[in-house]
Protein backbone atom coordinates (compact mmCIF):
# COMPACT_ATOMS: atom_id res chain seq x y z
CA UNK A 1 0.00 0.00 0.00
CA UNK A 2 3.10 2.26 0.77
CA UNK A 3 4.40 1.40 -2.42
CA UNK A 4 1.09 2.26 -4.05
CA UNK A 5 1.00 5.82 -2.64
CA UNK A 6 4.99 6.26 -3.12
CA UNK A 7 4.03 5.63 -6.92
CA UNK A 8 0.91 7.62 -7.12
CA UNK A 9 2.97 10.83 -5.68
CA UNK A 10 5.58 10.30 -7.96
CA UNK A 11 3.67 10.21 -10.54
CA UNK A 12 1.85 13.41 -9.55
CA UNK A 13 4.88 15.11 -8.64
CA UNK A 14 5.83 14.53 -12.57
CA UNK A 15 3.00 15.44 -13.92
CA UNK A 16 3.07 18.75 -11.84
CA UNK A 17 7.00 19.53 -13.04
CA UNK A 18 5.55 18.88 -16.62
CA UNK A 19 3.37 21.34 -17.00
CA UNK A 20 5.66 24.22 -15.39
CA UNK A 21 7.82 23.15 -18.53
CA UNK A 22 5.29 23.82 -20.82
CA UNK A 23 3.99 26.63 -19.37
CA UNK A 24 8.12 27.83 -19.19
CA UNK A 25 8.17 27.20 -22.57
CA UNK A 26 4.76 28.78 -23.58
CA UNK A 27 5.76 32.23 -21.78
CA UNK A 28 9.49 32.01 -23.27
CA UNK A 29 7.85 31.24 -26.81
CA UNK A 30 5.14 33.72 -26.48
CA UNK A 31 8.01 36.61 -25.53
CA UNK A 32 9.69 35.70 -28.48
CA UNK A 33 6.58 35.67 -31.54
CA UNK A 34 5.78 39.04 -29.61
CA UNK A 35 8.79 40.76 -29.75
CA UNK A 36 9.18 39.70 -33.71
CA UNK A 37 5.58 41.16 -33.97
CA UNK A 38 6.88 44.48 -32.61
CA UNK A 39 10.00 44.26 -34.73
CA UNK A 40 8.38 43.59 -38.03
CA UNK A 41 5.52 46.36 -36.97
CA UNK A 42 8.06 49.06 -36.04
CA UNK A 43 10.26 48.44 -39.96
CA UNK A 44 6.62 48.72 -41.56
CA UNK A 45 6.18 52.30 -40.36
CA UNK A 46 9.35 52.66 -41.99
CA UNK A 47 9.48 51.13 -44.74
CA UNK A 48 5.73 51.33 -46.01
CA UNK A 49 4.87 55.08 -46.58
CA UNK A 50 1.05 54.49 -47.99
CA UNK A 51 -1.27 54.75 -44.53
CA UNK A 52 -3.78 52.31 -45.76
CA UNK A 53 -1.28 50.07 -47.30
CA UNK A 54 0.31 50.48 -43.77
CA UNK A 55 -2.24 49.89 -41.83
CA UNK A 56 -3.56 46.64 -43.65
CA UNK A 57 0.08 45.24 -43.59
CA UNK A 58 0.25 45.79 -39.56
CA UNK A 59 -2.89 44.31 -38.58
CA UNK A 60 -2.21 40.77 -40.94
CA UNK A 61 1.19 40.77 -38.67
CA UNK A 62 -1.07 41.31 -35.77
CA UNK A 63 -3.42 38.39 -36.87
CA UNK A 64 -0.55 36.42 -37.76
CA UNK A 65 0.85 36.62 -34.21
CA UNK A 66 -2.45 35.46 -33.18
CA UNK A 67 -2.37 32.40 -35.09
CA UNK A 68 0.99 31.09 -33.91
CA UNK A 69 0.11 31.67 -30.42
CA UNK A 70 -3.09 29.66 -30.30
CA UNK A 71 -0.95 27.35 -32.08
CA UNK A 72 1.67 27.27 -29.91
CA UNK A 73 -1.13 26.23 -27.36
CA UNK A 74 -2.19 23.30 -29.09
CA UNK A 75 1.41 21.89 -29.50
CA UNK A 76 2.45 22.49 -26.13
CA UNK A 77 -0.49 21.66 -24.30
CA UNK A 78 -2.17 18.79 -26.31
CA UNK A 79 0.93 16.79 -27.22
CA UNK A 80 1.80 17.08 -30.79
CA UNK A 81 0.16 18.80 -34.24
CA UNK A 82 -1.75 15.79 -35.08
CA UNK A 83 -4.40 16.84 -32.56
CA UNK A 84 -4.59 20.09 -33.73
CA UNK A 85 -7.62 19.64 -35.88
CA UNK A 86 -9.61 17.78 -33.10
CA UNK A 87 -8.78 20.51 -30.51
CA UNK A 88 -9.89 22.99 -32.69
CA UNK A 89 -12.88 21.41 -33.26
CA UNK A 90 -14.13 20.59 -29.44
CA UNK A 91 -13.14 24.31 -28.94
CA UNK A 92 -15.57 25.89 -31.63
CA UNK A 93 -18.02 23.09 -30.43
CA UNK A 94 -17.96 24.50 -26.93
CA UNK A 95 -18.16 28.36 -27.26
CA UNK A 96 -20.11 28.57 -30.96
CA UNK A 97 -23.36 28.82 -28.82
CA UNK A 98 -22.01 31.35 -26.57
CA UNK A 99 -20.31 33.62 -28.73
CA UNK A 100 -22.53 33.88 -31.64
CA UNK A 101 -22.01 37.85 -32.05
CA UNK A 102 -18.44 37.66 -31.51
CA UNK A 103 -17.94 34.80 -33.98
CA UNK A 104 -20.21 36.76 -36.55
CA UNK A 105 -18.41 40.14 -36.08
CA UNK A 106 -15.01 38.19 -36.66
CA UNK A 107 -16.73 37.13 -39.86
CA UNK A 108 -17.76 40.62 -41.06
CA UNK A 109 -14.27 41.85 -40.33
CA UNK A 110 -12.75 38.86 -42.79
CA UNK A 111 -15.32 40.31 -44.99
CA UNK A 112 -14.63 43.71 -44.65
CA UNK A 113 -11.52 43.25 -45.96
CA UNK A 114 -10.91 40.24 -48.55
CA UNK A 115 -14.02 42.54 -50.31
CA UNK A 116 -13.24 45.85 -49.35
CA UNK A 117 -16.72 46.79 -47.79
CA UNK A 118 -14.63 50.16 -46.41
CA UNK A 119 -11.79 50.60 -44.99
CA UNK A 120 -10.09 53.49 -42.58
CA UNK A 121 -10.82 57.10 -43.83
CA UNK A 122 -13.89 56.29 -45.63
CA UNK A 123 -16.79 57.63 -44.91
CA UNK A 124 -19.77 55.47 -44.22
CA UNK A 125 -23.26 55.16 -42.88
CA UNK A 126 -23.99 51.64 -41.04
CA UNK A 127 -27.11 50.51 -38.63
CA UNK A 128 -27.99 54.74 -38.32
CA UNK A 129 -24.42 55.50 -37.79
CA UNK A 130 -22.98 58.01 -40.11
CA UNK A 131 -19.11 58.65 -39.93
CA UNK A 132 -15.37 58.46 -40.88
CA UNK A 133 -13.73 55.53 -40.28
CA UNK A 134 -10.81 55.84 -37.67
CA UNK A 135 -9.93 52.08 -37.31
CA UNK A 136 -11.37 48.13 -38.04
CA UNK A 137 -10.27 45.41 -35.53
CA UNK A 138 -11.63 41.54 -35.24
CA UNK A 139 -14.76 42.96 -33.47
CA UNK A 140 -15.39 46.27 -34.45
CA UNK A 141 -15.16 49.25 -36.75
CA UNK A 142 -14.57 52.61 -34.95
CA UNK A 143 -15.89 55.22 -36.48
CA UNK A 144 -15.78 59.00 -35.86
CA UNK A 145 -19.83 60.24 -35.89
CA UNK A 146 -21.10 62.55 -38.34
CA UNK A 147 -24.91 64.57 -37.51
CA UNK A 148 -26.94 64.06 -34.69
CA UNK A 149 -27.51 66.89 -32.99
CA UNK A 150 -24.78 68.92 -35.51
CA UNK A 151 -26.00 69.88 -38.89
CA UNK A 152 -24.97 69.21 -41.79
CA UNK A 153 -21.71 66.77 -42.31
CA UNK A 154 -19.76 68.11 -39.43
CA UNK A 155 -18.07 65.92 -36.63
CA UNK A 156 -20.17 65.63 -33.66
CA UNK A 157 -16.83 64.88 -31.22
CA UNK A 158 -18.53 61.10 -30.06
CA UNK A 159 -16.78 58.46 -31.12
CA UNK A 160 -18.98 55.14 -32.19
CA UNK A 161 -18.22 51.53 -32.01
CA UNK A 162 -19.71 49.14 -34.12
CA UNK A 163 -19.59 45.53 -34.28
CA UNK A 164 -18.53 44.22 -37.85
CA UNK A 165 -21.61 42.19 -37.56
CA UNK A 166 -23.64 44.72 -38.98
CA UNK A 167 -22.22 44.30 -42.17
CA UNK A 168 -24.06 41.37 -42.62
CA UNK A 169 -27.60 42.91 -41.09
CA UNK A 170 -28.53 45.99 -42.69
CA UNK A 171 -27.07 48.21 -46.12
CA UNK A 172 -23.39 49.65 -45.70
CA UNK A 173 -23.35 53.39 -47.55
CA UNK A 174 -20.28 54.25 -48.78
CA UNK A 175 -19.79 58.50 -49.59
CA UNK A 176 -16.13 57.83 -50.38
CA UNK A 177 -15.35 54.32 -52.24
CA UNK A 178 -14.84 54.17 -56.10
CA UNK A 179 -16.86 57.04 -56.64
CA UNK A 180 -16.11 59.92 -53.76
CA UNK A 181 -18.62 62.50 -54.76
CA UNK A 182 -22.42 63.20 -54.31
CA UNK A 183 -25.24 64.65 -55.81
CA UNK A 184 -26.61 67.92 -53.72
CA UNK A 185 -29.32 70.32 -54.79
CA UNK A 186 -31.34 73.51 -53.07
CA UNK A 187 -34.27 75.59 -53.80
CA UNK A 188 -34.28 79.27 -54.98
CA UNK A 189 -37.86 81.06 -54.60
CA UNK A 190 -38.19 83.89 -57.30
CA UNK A 191 -40.66 86.28 -57.02
CA UNK A 192 -43.43 86.71 -59.93
CA UNK A 193 -42.50 89.38 -61.64
CA UNK A 194 -38.79 89.14 -61.56
CA UNK A 195 -36.55 88.51 -65.16
CA UNK A 196 -36.59 84.89 -65.07
CA UNK A 197 -34.04 84.27 -68.02
CA UNK A 198 -31.67 86.37 -66.46
CA UNK A 199 -31.97 85.02 -62.88
CA UNK A 200 -31.43 81.72 -64.86
CA UNK A 201 -28.15 83.23 -66.63
CA UNK A 202 -26.93 84.18 -63.01
CA UNK A 203 -27.54 80.87 -61.37
CA UNK A 204 -26.15 78.76 -64.18
CA UNK A 205 -22.84 81.10 -64.60
CA UNK A 206 -22.35 80.77 -60.72
CA UNK A 207 -22.59 77.14 -60.49
CA UNK A 208 -20.36 76.62 -63.50
CA UNK A 209 -17.61 78.33 -62.09
CA UNK A 210 -17.82 77.38 -58.38
CA UNK A 211 -18.26 74.03 -59.34
CA UNK A 212 -16.37 73.28 -62.08
CA UNK A 213 -13.21 71.82 -59.89
CA UNK A 214 -15.41 68.87 -58.90
CA UNK A 215 -17.35 68.51 -62.25
CA UNK A 216 -13.97 67.95 -63.89
CA UNK A 217 -12.39 65.47 -61.34
CA UNK A 218 -16.11 63.46 -61.21
CA UNK A 219 -16.28 62.77 -65.53
CA UNK A 220 -13.37 60.76 -65.16
CA UNK A 221 -14.57 59.46 -61.47
CA UNK A 222 -17.85 58.14 -63.12
CA UNK A 223 -16.43 56.53 -66.46
CA UNK A 224 -14.86 54.54 -63.97
CA UNK A 225 -17.67 53.24 -61.96
CA UNK A 226 -19.81 52.92 -65.44
CA UNK A 227 -16.92 50.79 -66.61
CA UNK A 228 -16.98 48.79 -62.87
CA UNK A 229 -20.43 48.63 -62.62
CA UNK A 230 -23.79 48.19 -64.22
CA UNK A 231 -24.62 51.31 -64.30
CA UNK A 232 -25.86 54.18 -67.11
CA UNK A 233 -24.49 57.49 -67.86
CA UNK A 234 -25.04 60.57 -65.69
CA UNK A 235 -24.81 64.51 -66.09
CA UNK A 236 -22.22 65.71 -63.57
CA UNK A 237 -23.11 69.27 -64.86
CA UNK A 238 -25.17 71.64 -62.91
CA UNK A 239 -28.56 71.63 -63.91
CA UNK A 240 -31.42 73.72 -63.11
CA UNK A 241 -35.13 72.62 -63.14
CA UNK A 242 -38.03 75.47 -62.76
CA UNK A 243 -41.67 74.71 -61.34
CA UNK A 244 -44.61 77.38 -60.87
CA UNK A 245 -46.02 77.44 -57.63
CA UNK A 246 -48.74 79.67 -55.67
CA UNK A 247 -46.48 81.81 -54.39
CA UNK A 248 -43.38 82.01 -56.09
CA UNK A 249 -41.24 80.73 -59.58
CA UNK A 250 -39.03 78.09 -57.67
CA UNK A 251 -35.28 77.07 -58.80
CA UNK A 252 -33.96 73.91 -58.17
CA UNK A 253 -30.22 73.82 -58.24
CA UNK A 254 -28.51 70.34 -58.71
CA UNK A 255 -24.77 70.28 -58.64
CA UNK A 256 -22.34 67.69 -57.78
CA UNK A 257 -19.75 67.67 -55.00
CA UNK A 258 -17.05 66.50 -53.03
CA UNK A 259 -18.72 64.21 -50.26
CA UNK A 260 -16.40 66.37 -47.94
CA UNK A 261 -17.19 69.98 -49.40
CA UNK A 262 -21.10 69.29 -48.82
CA UNK A 263 -21.82 72.55 -46.75
CA UNK A 264 -19.03 74.86 -47.79
CA UNK A 265 -19.88 74.43 -51.22
CA UNK A 266 -23.65 75.12 -50.15
CA UNK A 267 -23.00 78.27 -48.40
CA UNK A 268 -20.71 79.56 -51.35
CA UNK A 269 -23.45 79.17 -54.06
CA UNK A 270 -25.97 80.83 -51.64
CA UNK A 271 -23.65 83.57 -50.91
CA UNK A 272 -22.66 84.44 -54.53
CA UNK A 273 -25.97 84.11 -56.06
CA UNK A 274 -27.74 86.47 -53.52
CA UNK A 275 -24.83 89.40 -53.79
CA UNK A 276 -25.74 88.87 -57.24
CA UNK A 277 -29.34 88.81 -57.51
CA UNK A 278 -28.94 92.18 -55.19
CA UNK A 279 -27.03 94.17 -58.24
CA UNK A 280 -29.83 93.47 -60.59
CA UNK A 281 -31.53 96.62 -59.39
CA UNK A 282 -34.99 94.61 -58.50
CA UNK A 283 -35.09 93.29 -61.96
CA UNK A 284 -34.49 89.29 -59.95
CA UNK A 285 -35.90 89.67 -56.09
CA UNK A 286 -35.98 86.58 -53.99
CA UNK A 287 -39.45 85.75 -52.72
CA UNK A 288 -40.40 85.10 -49.22
CA UNK A 289 -43.02 83.78 -47.39
CA UNK A 290 -43.69 86.46 -44.83
CA UNK A 291 -46.28 88.68 -46.13
CA UNK A 292 -44.63 92.18 -47.08
CA UNK A 293 -46.08 95.79 -46.73
CA UNK A 294 -45.73 96.80 -50.40
CA UNK A 295 -47.13 100.15 -49.74
CA UNK A 296 -49.38 102.15 -47.38
CA UNK A 297 -52.77 103.51 -49.82
CA UNK A 298 -53.05 107.14 -49.54
CA UNK A 299 -56.21 108.18 -48.13
CA UNK A 300 -58.01 111.12 -49.31
CA UNK A 301 -60.79 113.33 -47.15
CA UNK A 302 -62.93 115.74 -48.83
CA UNK A 303 -64.95 118.14 -47.09
CA UNK A 304 -68.62 119.08 -47.66
CA UNK A 305 -68.93 123.25 -47.69
CA UNK A 306 -72.31 123.21 -47.11
CA UNK A 307 -72.09 121.36 -44.33
CA UNK A 308 -69.32 124.09 -43.03
CA UNK A 309 -71.63 126.48 -43.72
CA UNK A 310 -74.93 125.08 -41.91
CA UNK A 311 -72.72 124.42 -38.42
CA UNK A 312 -71.39 127.88 -37.94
Amino acid sequence: MEELNKIIQDFKSWESSELILKFTQFIIWLIIILLISWAIRKRINKKITDNSTRYRVKKLVRIGSYVLIIILIVILFTGSFQYFTVSIGLISAGIAFTLQEVILSTAGWFAIFSTNIYKPGDRIEMNGVKGDVIDIDSLYTTMMEIGQWVTSDNYSGRIVKLSNAFVFKGPVYNYSQDFPFIWDEFNLPIRYGSDIELAKTIVSKIASETLSEFVAASITKWKEVVDKYYIENAQVDPSIAIKMTDNWVEFNLRYIVDYKKRRLTKHTLNELIGKAFEKTNGKVVLASATFEIVQIPTVHVKKDKESDIKNS
